[in-house]
């Protein structure tokens, strides 16, 4: 390698000796789950190695090695001079490199990229001096950077003096010198000397000494006002705590390292964090895992549904269990999720593999992992999942590839759509329903259930219109959720054409939607009462209910009716089916339309819901409304709403704070009987009445739902939660 190709050496200097007493001691106070100096370290880190990284801190001064650790490198600063006199003494740790960056330890919210942005322009410009500064909105205590009229940095005027600086840019905003720097440390040491020599020991003048005589200084502007708020007081430590908060929850783009399980599964943006590289390595996680437990000769199930890359990434994911030596048995074309739920306990697998991002917007994919049994794995291991996948570099992954895994019999090509139908079928009465003449339409939003639900009725006798059954890997241009909203056609079909019934199911088709034959969008609440009612009254199944925490109280009352119990739980579904194997519920269910029932999947299925919801028309001989009717008259009436906010990262920081802080005993003009933080807040008040506040774990949003004995109660209650997070 030529010289000109060789990499510069950087070192780096973190000023963390403070002022005084009671500036160190904020050094090492807790921000976030680190210390204020950690995080400035942590940045620091992300450009220059440890063994090039060098800490100058007071005499004596023992607190911030504790803090950081004694495998750095530290100095004394003899006397605190200043931050130019601090530098001078890691004079002989950075004379050796071609670049040093100079960091602050009270300035820990910088990002890694910003680090990375100053260096890269010092280095490409080939400046004497590189500077970070920051735009800003108003002036803060740091030095006002003045530009000529082409640009060039001319001046930094003290934040003592910003009367004198020149006017605001057009847009009001304002450049100030954030004080990290780079450059040779041969000529920054130069320099200070000289200063020194003056009986100037501060790091500004220094870089003044670079702008005044004619060096060339390259500067690299942030705009993020957080990333510039120093810790002095303990006032602004506490608003540091509130940006580190905020940034928790900022909308991240998944990339290409990173992989993160929500309620569902694990699901990322096409191209982002959706890549083939992190689905190689969440399967090399449970290759891992399999063979750890010894039940790796059980074997993987895997399938993908209709999304763009599913089908790839199912196939690059029976490479790599192939490739450990595990046998797989790859389902062919597109399939429904409860299909792969199925699939595990069905051939007896040690898990079952979807590729889906079930009812996401087009641009996004995923996964689900099912365990033997069919069940969600639960937090502890989908967090052992996707640490050991995150830590994985692509060499860890062993893979073989697809041709040779199937001639050595390692991978199978099966389908089990038939012995999924059938099992389907041992369940469903199917011959009720042959001779009931019911005519239906299906809307799949162009997802995975036209072949199997298709089958079913067919089986049924019943007579079948399937629209937005095409293989369309943009779903017509909006995320496939069976939401009322999205279902316009349908309903328009089942109103005008005399229908007895419309039928959806979500992207991956674990979701089901029902509209009734007057074209009315059947609320899910609505529908999970009536089938609690209908397996209990008319198919005679014995057992409680379960619902999720922001479904229906309604089917409380009804179990209560039947002497039988009912469950709250968390969302998510696998905590809905973990629910009813502890009270041997004969019903499962929540809000946003996932179901199941007893003896049937320990996951939701919308398919087999499309077919228990055919045979209750069919047995009943009434149809939907009737039926409702029926049962409101056991339970009483309730409404519910929902709604959604964006879930902004100041709003995920201000709400918990205003919801701990205010005791909750009215709720506009009703009062509160209790608060329940399980999952979210949920407000109970008189008369089975609620309301919930829930940050959603896959999506930017903050979810709100009620639920009153009057319309225009819980309009009310929606109207004061839409006030209380957005005051």
């Amino acid at each position: 390698m030529n010289a000109a190709t060789t990499r510069p050496t950087t070192s780096a200097v973190l000023l963390a000796a403070g002022a005084d007493e009671s500036s160190r001691a904020l050094l090492t106070s807790r921000l976030g789950d680190t210390t204020v100096v950690e995080a400035a370290l942590a940045t620091v880190r992300t450009v220059v190695a440890d063994e090039d990284i060098t800490v100058v801190v007071a005499p004596g001064d023992t607190t911030v090695r504790e803090a950081l650790g004694e495998h750095l490198a530290y100095v004394e600063q003899a006397e605190l001079l200043g931050t130019g006199h601090a530098v001078s003494a890691a004079r002989e740790r950075i004379a050796h490199a071609d670049v040093v960056l100079v960091a602050y330890g009270d300035t820990p919210l910088l990002r890694p990229d910003s680090l990375r942005g100053l260096l890269n322009r010092y280095a490409l410009t080939g400046a004497d001096l590189g500077l970070l500064t920051a735009v800003v909105d108003e002036q803060l205590p740091y030095g006002r950077i003045e530009r000529d009229a082409d640009g060039v940095l001319r001046a930094i005027t003290e934040a003592t003096d910003v009367a004198g600086a020149t006017a605001p840019d057009d847009d009001g905003r304002l450049e100030i010198n954030v004080g990290t720097c780079v450059a040779d440390p041969r000529a920054l040491l130069a320099r200070i000397d000289e200063l020194a020599a003056e009986g100037e020991h501060r790091l500004t003048p220094v870089v003044r000494r670079f702008i005044d005589s004619g060096a060339s200084v390259a500067t690299y502007r942030i705009y993020d006002t957080d990333e510039v708020q120093g810790i002095n007081t303990a006032a602004e430590l506490a608003l540091a705590g509130d940006i580190v908060l905020r940034r928790l929850f900022e909308p991240r783009r998944n990339t290409d390292t990173h992989v993160v399980f929500g309620t569902g599964g694990w699901r990322a943006v096409i191209g982002e964090g959706f890549t083939l590289g992190n689905v190689r390595r969440l399967c090399q996680a449970i290759a891992n895992e399999a063979i750890r437990t010894g039940i790796d000769a059980r074997g993987v199930v895997i399938g993908g549904d209709r999304r763009f890359l599913s089908r790839e990434s199912a196939e690059a994911a029976a490479e790599v269990f192939a490739g450990n030596g595990i046998p797989v048995v790859l389902l062919p074309d597109d399939v429904p999720t409860p299909l792969v739920t199925f699939a595990a306990p069905h051939t007896g697998a040690a898990y079952s593999i979807v590729i889906t991002s079930s009812h996401n917007p087009p641009d996004w994919n995923g996964m689900k992992v099912f365990r033997a049994d069919g069940s969600l794995p639960l937090d502890p291991e989908t967090d052992r999942f996707q640490d050991e996948a995150n830590a994985l570099a692509p060499g860890d992954v062993v893979t073989l590839p697809l041709a040779k895994a199937r001639a050595t019999g390692l991978v199978v090509d099966r389908s089990l759509t038939d012995p999924y139908v059938d099992a389907i079928e041992e369940i469903i009465d199917v011959d009720a329903v042959r001779g009931s003449g019911l005519r239906v339409v299906v809307d799949p939003m162009f997802g995975t259930s036209q072949l199997t639900l298709g089958t079913i009725l067919g089986d049924m006798r019943v007579r079948a219109e399937f629209i937005h059954a095409a293989h369309n890997p943009l779903f017509g241009g909006v995320a496939p959720a069976p939401d009322e909203e999205r279902l316009a056609t349908l309903k328009s079909m089942v109103a005008s054409g005399g229908y007895d019934l419309g039928m959806a199911t979500d992207g991956d088709s674990d979701r089901i939607g029902i509209v009734d034959a007057s074209g009315r969008y059947v609320e899910t609440n609505d529908l999970l009462l009536v089938l609690y009612w209908y397996l209990h009254e008319v198919r005679g199944e014995r057992g409680g209910v379960v619902r999720n925490i922001a479904t229906t109280h309604l089917l409380d009352r009804l179990a209560a009716h039947f002497g039988e119990r009912s469950r709250e739980c968390r969302v998510g579904f696998k905590y809905v089916t973990a629910a009813m194997e502890e009270i041997d519920a004969v019903l499962g269910g929540e809000s946003s339309g996932g179901l199941t029932v007893r003896g049937w999947l320990k996951g939701k299925d919308g398919i087999f819901a499309c077919a228990l919801v055919a045979e209750m028309l069919a047995r009943t001989g009434k149809g939907f409304a009737e039926l409702l009717a029926d049962v409101h008259a056991i339970t009483g009436r309730l409404h519910t709403l929902e709604a959604s906010v964006p879930a902004t990262p100041d709003m995920r920081v201000a709400v918990p704070r205003r919801l701990a802080a205010d005791p909750l005993t009215r709720v506009g003009g009703y009062r509160v009987l209790g608060v329940d933080r399980t999952d979210g807040v949920k407000i109970l008040l008189e008369h089975d009445n609620w309301a919930l506040l829930r940050f959603s774990g896959t999506e930017p949003l903050l979810r709100l739902f009620v639920e009153a004995d009057s319309p225009e109660k819980a309009a009310e209650l929606l109207d004061w939660l839409r006030g209380f997070v957005t005051a």
